[in-house]
């Protein structure tokens, strides 16, 4: 992904009707499925410690035309594809 425009952020609502500034960290396909790994954005104030304020991955649905994001369907889901995005964080930290 090429940094020379700056980071992109976006914006969602969680089931509790609060929303949330996402960084978009980087994309990958696993298993035939596309998903996304997003950052919280950070706003003044905020608990950097707070567990919450951790890796967000939400997988992309392709509906009517157009691509929604999703939660993950399954704890094992989430554990297979965040295990993915860090393989692939770390492989390119080492370049």
């Amino acid at each position: 992904m090429s940094e020379d425009f700056g980071p992109t952020f976006i914006t969602v609502t969680d089931e509790d009707g609060k929303e949330l500034v996402l960084e978009f960290v980087d994309a990958l396909e696993y298993n035939g499925q596309m998903y996304q790994a997003f950052f919280p954005a950070e706003t003044e104030g905020e608990n950097e410690d707070d567990p919450d304020n951790g890796l967000v991955i939400l997988k992309v649905i392709h509906e009517d035309g157009e691509d929604l994001l999703s939660t993950l369907d399954s704890d094992e889901e989430l554990e297979a594809v965040y295990e993915q995005f860090m393989e692939l964080l770390f492989d390119e930290d080492e370049e």
